[in-house]
């Protein structure tokens, strides 16, 4: 019988077929919705299969549910052997290359005849592409740089891909005779935007090795053993990651776990710091030197905390995104702790879209979404009029988009459901710096968000005019994914964030850290300079659909990063307050 996984990444690929073919949206995302409902289910799931009873689960009709059972008696999908038919499985690839649209690959597939990456490189080379009407020149640069780009980073992974994957291992792994402990270690712990290699760490007595070793190896994610030693294996998972699992005495755990945890920078002052208490650091423990300076191996202080090893070279302990030697020893070595935002404290979801634009789901289903996840506040910010790629709103559907939020609301207020819903939007900065509605209309929305969608390789000097010109706008509440970047996919805009982030901060504009995956910009990189401009910032999910919601996760760990406290972050007031900081905000700009 099938898995939960096997079904929703049926139906993910029909979704992504369907949006190559041309098929209506609507229809296509429901598959996508499916897709989410699937992986996310708790239950049993071939027991509704075997009872035929899967339109019963919320979000599964009934043709979708006959593509299920289908698959699950004969292993082939109906509706995706039929698009299979129409679009080659190959060009899915294709949609990750920007500039590139589902409209255009399949253009491009239908006049050359070609499916892989490798036959448009070529394509590109020959000077074909540019020819093709729809293209031009401009576009096909815009499309190689993009490949180009993907091909650079191709042995990295975003931070949500290796948080799913390490996930999955950890708890298959954790309850193992022989386990004492068990972390996530590496650049996933400290939660860089990418991920190379995954390291997992383990805590177990020699005794029990092979036997979690042989879990390991045969877990049903990988696909390949790239090497086992005595305390080290490494394989290849299906999503073509390398995954290396470390196994120490648990003796040693928390030395180990802050070696494997890194950065190498930190890890080099930290040694440098037990080198001038005359001690030795390494992956082993914290050892006293002898009188040639050598490592006394006999001579071992600590090594089964992490906490403890700090502790013992004068510092408190420091969180596992702070470790890139920014900063953190000198921090910790006068205060207890950082006052670092947590998920917990953030009570309002901003930057989301609906139907009204490119959403999945209804502005009233994204608000029930946020209710169950007690949250108190949503700022709906479907996309402005210039966006028409992606159903951007003309004033009149502004304006009706108004009448259902304020229906909601008083529904909501009569029911005595304590939420609220705010009239926002996502305004496309034009290339000159404006929004792209008239003030009156400006006026009318509860905040703003002022993004740039187009024109994102302008030379420098007219795209820091751009961006100051919109954080000057009174009407500009916060700057959204001030960078452009598509992560592993697109680069950044040329800006200067060094000024824009001290200018956001004088004009009283936050700047949103974008908690999509794929985005993660603002950058964690420009966090001491936002801490020492006072600059706020709202961690958005920038979610287009019910699960994007849930990537406030990743956004909050990037914030910590970056050395975000409460105080700074908007969506961490209570409606009133987030309110009332959008008005003083355009207030102290008119």
């Amino acid at each position: 019988m099938p898995t939960i996984r096997d079904i929703a990444d049926q139906l993910d690929l029909v979704y992504q077929l369907m949006q190559l073919a041309g098929e209506n949206r609507f229809k296509a995302i429901a598959f996508d919705r499916a897709s989410q409902t699937i992986r996310g289910f708790e239950e049993d799931i071939n027991k509704y299969i075997e009872e035929k009873c899967l339109t019963n689960i919320k979000g599964i009709g009934k043709s979708i549910a006959n593509d299920i059972y289908a698959y699950a008696e004969t292993g082939e999908m109906p509706v995706l052997e039929k698009f299979k038919e129409k679009v080659p499985v190959g060009l899915i690839q294709w949609l990750d290359i920007s500039g590139l649209g589902p409209k255009n690959i399949l253009k491009i597939h239908q006049q050359f005849g070609i499916s892989t990456l490798d036959e448009l490189k070529k394509c590109i080379d020959r000077g074909d592409l540019a020819e093709l009407p729809g293209l031009g020149a401009k576009s096909v640069e815009k499309i190689k740089k993009s490949l180009a780009w993907m091909e650079q980073f191709e042995e990295r992974c975003r931070l949500n891909e290796a948080d799913d994957i390490a996930k999955e291992l950890v708890q298959s792994l954790k309850n193992l005779p022989g386990v004492e402990s068990i972390k996530v270690a590496g650049s996933l712990r400290r939660s860089k935007e990418t991920i190379g290699d995954i390291d997992i760490l383990i805590a177990a007595e020699e005794a029990h090795i092979d036997q979690i070793f042989d879990a390991f190896t045969s877990h049903e994610c990988v696909v390949e053993i790239l090497g086992r030693g005595e305390t080290k294996s490494s394989v290849r998972s299906r999503e073509g990651r390398q995954i290396d699992l470390r196994l120490v005495h648990p003796a040693s755990f928390g030395a180990a776990l802050m070696y494997f945890t890194g950065s190498k920078e930190h890890n080099i002052a930290m040694r440098f710091r037990a080198r001038e208490r005359g001690l030795a650091l390494n992956e082993y423990g914290l050892f006293k030197l002898n009188s040639k300076g050598e490592t006394d191996w006999e001579a071992k202080i600590r090594s089964e905390k992490e906490s403890s090893i700090y502790e013992d070279l004068g510092l408190h302990w420091i969180p596992p995104e702070l470790r890139e030697d920014r900063g953190e020893l000198e921090w910790f070595a006068e205060h207890e702790q950082m006052p670092l935002v947590q998920k917990e404290q953030i009570r309002g979801v901003i930057h989301t879209h609906s139907t009204w634009s490119d959403g999945k789901y209804s502005i009233q289903e994204m608000a029930a979404a946020c209710i169950a996840r007690d949250y108190e506040y949503l700022g709906i910010t479907d996309h402005s009029k210039t966006a028409g790629y992606a159903g951007g709103l003309s004033i009149d559907r502004v304006k009706a988009q108004w009448r259902e939020i304020e229906k909601l609301n008083a529904q909501y207020a009569a029911e005595g459901v304590n939420f609220v819903i705010f009239k926002g939007i996502e305004s496309d900065i034009l290339g000159n710096g404006d929004l792209d509605y008239p003030t009156d209309i400006l006026a009318g929305f509860d905040f703003i968000v002022a993004s740039v969608h187009q024109q994102l390789d302008m030379p420098y000097d007219a795209m820091m005019d751009r961006f100051k010109r919109a954080i000057e706008n009174p009407f500009t509440t916060m700057i959204g994914h001030p960078t452009g970047r598509l992560l592993l996919k697109r680069g950044e805009s040329s800006l200067d964030m060094n000024v824009l982030i001290e200018y956001a901060a004088q004009q009283q504009t936050a700047i949103e850290i974008n908690a999509s995956p794929w985005r993660l910009d603002l950058d964690w990189t420009w966090g001491n300079k936002a801490k020492q401009a006072g600059l706020y910032t709202s961690i958005n999910p920038d979610a287009h659909s019910i699960e994007g919601i849930d990537d406030i996760h990743y956004g909050v760990r990037i914030a910590r990063k970056a050395k975000f406290d409460q105080a700074r972050v908007l969506n961490s007031l209570s409606a009133d307050d987030f309110l009332s900081w959008a008005k003083k905000s355009r207030n102290s700009k008119l």
